[in-house]
């Protein structure tokens, strides 16, 4: 095991503080609504099949590459990759990878905040009945008025980024660990409650088989009439891109978490169960939301809506709706902030380690900014909503596909071709405390140097046009 390098930080105290901190990293406003209805419009069962496939062989592997990394480098993601580098004889270039993922994880928090934000203005409207028995125009009509007020947006965009500062500011144990301790198991606990509401609608089981029925000729055929079929990609790209965001991969925030793991700590095992958690939110909050949803004879497959349009409706129809739209909402509000908490600390850390910031110092420095950046988001929705200054899209989906298109992919692909080809075995195994002659190291290794760039690369080239 590497022991020159030591954190500045300070560590987690326990395995299981790290499991809840990057499930809670990993676990997003994402799982909660884009899986289920992503996993609804293409082929139920058989894309829940093809997203565990592309968890287990594409997903994983970068993600032990990246907690490792962390570990071995116990610093931020940009002075750790310059450390491993250096240390593998390669050249400092590869502290690009760092820089790459804190500015990915700055734009999208910048966004992210003000999106949290409508998640966090629902929590009083759904606890004062304001969904109760309102006709579905007028349900519209409480979203539409939120997102065209800049006033209203910028009020809860502060008060959800003042939130991520003040835990971050607490170090690592006093801020994300104390944080995380209480998030998770909160979350984990609304979950299973919606759950049980949803099993108690008329129709669950409808849900449950929109979900996992296994329709792999819509999976490929989406588009199949009397004459023909058409073979369409769109599913496995879907796949492919939902498990690559979904585990916080690429904008060092595992990264970082890594850097804070004790020594003893078995990384493939300890990261396996990070992803199976992660995997486990999304597939409970399908089974609350797609019952909910067909009891009310509603559309399930509307992004954003279905979260801000379509479940309010649905839980104002319901009997003790207010009660449980409200805690749908406050596990919205925690999914958030525990992704928003990872999103800055790579940022915080590097500030410390190499500005000489005290940690306070540098949580409001980069939170302020990037509440600043947020400004761009909020009037991407009211004032400046014409405004499209490049490729015919506002600011708001500038930044979201730079950061989550681009930088995201980018970033896991040279991991994952930094450990695979440059980084001396040597090290690698000492951190991953594997023999070479093991069976789990060739696989992992194998699988990390020709299978994860090649899907990688499929994301990256998919969202950019090309395929």
């Amino acid at each position: 095991m590497n022991t020159q390098n030591t954190s500045i930080h300070g560590q987690w105290s326990t395995r299981l503080a790290f499991i809840l901190a990057a499930t809670g990293s990993a676990v997003g406003l994402g799982n909660i609504w884009k899986f289920p209805y992503i996993t609804g419009e293409n082929g139920g069962g058989a894309f829940v099949i093809v997203y565990l496939l592309c968890i287990l062989l594409i997903c994983l592997p970068v993600m032990i590459a990246e907690v490792m990394l962390g570990r071995r480098g116990r610093q931020s993601p940009i002075n750790t990759m310059r450390v491993l580098a250096h240390e593998s004889g390669q050249i400092s270039l590869w502290q690009l990878v760092g820089w790459s993922g804190i500015i990915a994880g700055f734009l999208i928090l910048s966004y992210y905040s003000v999106v949290a934000g409508w998640a966090l203005a629902y929590v009083p409207y759904s606890a004062m009945g304001t969904f109760t028995d309102l006709p579905a125009a007028e349900v519209s009509t409480v979203f539409n008025t939120l997102v065209g007020d800049p006033w209203r947006l910028l009020l809860w965009h502060s008060i959800f980024m003042a939130v991520t500062i003040t835990i971050v500011a607490g170090g690592v144990r006093g801020g994300l660990e104390r944080a995380v301790q209480f998030m998770m198991p909160a979350l984990f606990i609304l979950l299973l409650i919606l759950v049980g509401y949803a099993m108690s609608t008329e129709k669950f089981l409808e849900g449950f088989h929109f979900m996992f029925d296994v329709n792999f000729q819509q999976f490929f055929y989406p588009n199949c009439s009397e004459a023909a079929c058409e073979f369409s990609g769109k599913g496995l790209f879907a796949a492919l891109g939902q498990a690559f965001f979904t585990l916080s991969l690429g904008m060092g925030a595992i990264m970082v978490y890594g850097a804070y793991l004790p020594k003893d700590t078995p990384i493939a095992q300890t990261t396996t169960i990070v992803a199976l958690a992660d995997t486990l939110v999304a597939i409970l909050a399908g089974l609350i939301i797609f019952p909910i949803v067909f009891s009310n004879n509603l559309e399930p497959s509307q992004g954003v809506g279905l979260a801000f349009n379509t479940l309010p409706l649905a839980f104002g129809q319901m009997p003790f709706g207010a009660f449980f739209g409200t805690l749908f909402f406050v596990l919205l509000v925690l999914a958030a902030w525990s992704s928003a908490i990872s999103l800055i600390e790579p940022a915080v850390a590097w500030l410390v380690e190499t500005k000489k910031f005290t940690r306070w110092t540098a949580a409001i420095t980069y939170g302020l900014v990037a509440w600043s950046v947020g400004l761009l988001t909020i009037f991407s929705f009211n004032i400046w909503q014409d405004v499209k200054p490049l490729a015919g899209k506002t600011w708001f989906e500038i930044i979201d596909f730079v950061s989550q298109n681009v930088m995201l992919p980018l970033g896991g692909l040279l991991i994952a071709i930094f450990v695979g080809w440059f980084m001396k075995n040597q090290f690698v195994t000492e951190e991953l405390d594997v023999s070479s002659e093991s069976l789990f190291y060739p696989v992992w290794r194998f699988l990390l140097r020709y299978v994860t760039p090649v899907g990688v690369g499929v994301v990256l080239l998919n969202a950019i046009g090309v395929l």
